[in-house]
């Protein structure tokens, strides 16, 4: 054994020694496990597993766990007597793990960390309900409860048997509670901090408190990346909120004028503005990870907003509003070097991203909705939360003059999760609020994608209000997403975004003319109309979302202008009405109905929805023929699924002409069929209407009528067998084949 090893054996023994000495009433008792203690300690500093394994195995582990619970004594703190020792014993501790899973399981094994996590406790049950100054804690005090957090990481560090004990302990919002005391971000810039002197006692004291702030994040870190573990609920509840709110006060108080003595102790200044922004960064991804991930989280940071006792008085969704509104760069930070400053800001901005992420999963839980929108008072329509997004959106919705981005992200993403229900939806379009014109402004082409994303999103659910489209449509929502150039090349990155604005104009066009009007006629904001754009990102996209939800606007377009209830006696109306259905009348609409056919054999409805849409079509002056085309032409590659991106699901039998649909007309005679029983009985006679439609003498030119041959030689056996069904909703099916074949004759 070498000398070194010996000494350490020495040492191990040496407390055992004393240990069976216990209790010990004398003073010099501690101060020679003090002393024993620091030299074995001294010793694992040097990294050496062979010795550390040797320790491991002896009853070492027992001694310090025996120990440390002899200092303590049922009290909730070490006196002071006993305090340089616990120190000590500490450190054996966390040298003796340090990297070493073995020993991690014999300290374990004896109790170790657990008894530390009491000792943690005992520090953190003299913490005031509010924390607004750090905890004042004597130099032996500090170095025990860093040394303490020093112990659990160490312990914990991979090893997840001690992580899985931690948790048990709730050490985690233990070491939390009692970090964010010890080191209270920005305290030191307040004059209660009595940082005008800098004395090498006061100067040990801030490095103690900003290292247990280090090591403490770093063993929640630890804790929650234990992947075993997916519930996040297990380390934190709603009674962490107001403890990581702290967070954000250096962003948010109003300038101070620093300490002379920190001035001039520049390496002290940029220790205290490094943890403070280090804090933050943690403190915002754990926020944004309960929001994600933990209901109660959600539900509480709710309620609080109207009953501040929620969080003792402390309104953290309040707080989190607040940072993402009057956050800034704190002046001080011009005492960092450029490049550290430069990282900072950008730091700060992902911040505000993450706590705008977690506000708006907390306005997007369903059982929030009924608590943040408040119809109470009515200086505040909606309540304080909906008035504060309206605000934000009134006061920004210049962007080039405010450049508040993250404002209007916030505000539109969040109201468009609370605006599911009409009455809501109606009332931001209503008055007082009449919100429409604001967003309209954003929708400037310049605007960001990000904060396009956020608009787009917000009117898509209020254009799903059948109230609200009449005053969307007068607001000129759709020129304005037609000269914002959402559907343009350029937008093609942002799928989600191009999807939402479709779902806008699909749903204005909806039983409303006027919007029908604007979608299809000229605009003088836009080069292409927008149904023009959306039909060409449907031709160019390779997303059945993006083709299938865009020709279904042409679906509404045109089941819109052939309805009744857009005829009118006014001339001026009757003849906008003629000229838009003219100018759906061509041979782009026609083939983009036909491929929505064409592509759809899983989703009957769309299917439906494009027969509907031909038939109505056809019985344009023009429009026969253009269907009969549609329907004959080969369909374009984009349609035709290859055999490796054809679902189980969706295979066909054997022998269906629909495993490679080479023309629409494969697809009719697919639904006639209904080999696979899957096709609806409206469906099939849907498309019987519409064979009967074309069929009718005149609808088609005479010069095609070897192309109308051929269709209805496709079709006929199908359309007799289907006109002699007789059970149940076959009734429909066989009156409609009966009417086509009719029409035929």
């Amino acid at each position: 054994m070498s000398g070194s090893h010996h000494n350490a054996s020495s040492a191990a023994t040496r407390l055992g020694d004393l240990l069976a000495q216990l209790p010990l009433g004398e003073a010099d008792k501690w101060n020679d496990i003090e002393l024993t203690a620091q030299a074995l300690a001294d010793q694992l500093r040097v990294k050496d597993v062979e010795q550390q394994t040797t320790l491991g195995k002896t009853p070492l582990p027992q001694t310090l766990t025996s120990l440390l619970k002899g200092a303590i004594n049922g009290a909730s703190l070490p006196d002071s007597r006993s305090k340089p020792a616990v120190y000590e014993i500490l450190r054996v501790g966390a040298n003796l793990c340090m990297d070493h899973d073995v020993n991690r399981g014999c300290l374990l094994e004896a109790g170790f960390p657990q008894i530390v996590v009491s000792l943690l406790e005992g520090y953190a049950e003299s913490l005031p309900s509010s924390q607004t100054e750090s905890l004042p804690l004597t130099i032996p005090d500090l170095k025990i409860v860093k040394t303490a957090v020093g112990v659990l990481l160490n312990a914990s560090l991979g090893y997840e048997p001690a992580k899985s004990r931690l948790k048990s302990l709730e050490a985690a919002m233990t070491i939390l509670r009692l970090s964010m005391a010890v080191y209270v971000p920005a305290w030191w810039i307040r004059p209660s901090a009595q940082i005008s002197i800098l004395d090498e006692s006061s100067i040990e004291s801030w490095n103690l408190r900003t290292g247990m702030s280090s090591w403490a994040w770093r063993v929640i870190s630890e804790l929650r990346e234990d992947e075993t573990n997916k519930e996040p609920q297990a380390l934190f509840g709603p009674d962490v909120l107001p403890v990581l709110v702290q967070a954000f006060a250096p962003y948010v108080s109003p300038p101070r004028e620093l300490p002379q003595a920190l001035v001039k102790t520049p390496r002290l200044l940029r220790l205290l503005i490094q943890t403070d922004f280090e804090i933050l960064e943690d403190a915002c991804g754990l926020l944004e990870s309960l929001c994600l991930d933990v209901v109660d989280i959600r539900l509480s940071l709710a309620r609080g907003l109207t009953f501040p006792d929620e969080h003792g008085g402390i309104p953290c969704l309040s707080d989190m509003l607040a940072f993402v509104e009057r956050g800034d760069y704190p002046p001080y930070w011009s005492y960092d070097p450029p490049s550290e400053r430069t990282a900072k800001e950008k730091g700060l901005d992902i911040c505000k991203a993450a706590i705008i992420k977690a506000i708006v999963e907390v306005a997007g839980d369903e059982k929030n909705t009924d608590i943040l929108w408040d119809d109470s008072e009515e200086e505040h329509p909606g309540g304080k939360f909906v008035s504060t997004m309206v605000q934000w959106i009134r006061t920004h919705k210049s962007i080039k003059e405010t450049n508040r981005d993250d404002l209007l992200i916030c505000a539109t993403l969040s109201l468009g999760n609370l605006v599911r229900r009409d009455a809501h939806s109606t009332a931001i379009v209503k008055p007082p609020i009449s919100l429409a014109p604001e967003l309209t402004t954003i929708l400037a082409p310049e605007t960001d994608i990000k904060v396009k994303h956020g608009v787009v999103a917000l009117l898509k659910h209020l254009a799903q209000s059948a109230g609200n489209r009449a005053s969307l449509g007068e607001a000129g929502i759709i020129q304005y997403l037609a000269a914002s150039g959402v559907w343009g090349e350029t937008a093609d990155i942002a799928e989600i975004v191009q999807v939402s604005a479709i779902g806008i104009a699909k749903h204005m066009c909806n039983g409303n003319a006027d919007n029908a009007y604007a979608l299809i006629l000229s605009s003088e904001s836009a080069s292409n109309t927008a149904m023009d754009q959306i039909l060409a990102l449907v031709r160019r996209s390779d997303s059945i979302a993006v083709k299938s939800e865009g020709t279904r606007v042409l679906v509404n377009v045109i089941k819109t202008l052939w309805s009744t209830e857009a005829e009118s006696v006014d001339e001026e109306k009757a003849k906008q009405r003629r000229t838009a259905m003219d100018a759906v009348a061509n041979t782009p609409c026609a083939s983009a109905l036909a491929q929505l056919i064409g592509r759809s054999k899983k989703y009957p409805i769309l299917i439906n929805e494009g027969v509907v849409s031909l038939t109505l079509l056809s019985t344009h002056s023009a429009g026969g023929t253009l269907v009969l085309d549609s329907i004959l032409n080969p369909l374009p590659t984009e349609a035709v699924r290859s055999p490796q991106s054809v679902p189980v699901s969706a295979a066909t039998s054997e022998g269906s002409p629909t495993v490679h649909p080479r023309h629409t007309l494969d697809m009719l005679v697919y639904a006639l069929r209904n080999a696979d029983n899957n096709m609806p009985a409206e469906v099939r006679a849907n498309v019987c209407a519409l064979l009967g439609q074309l069929g009718r003498k005149g609808t088609v030119t005479d010069d095609r009528a070897l192309d109308l041959q051929k269709l209805k030689d496709s079709t006929r056996d199908l359309m007799e067998s289907a006109s002699r069904e007789q059970n149940g909703n076959a009734k429909v099916l066989a009156g409609a084949a009966q009417r086509a074949l009719e029409a035929w004759r």
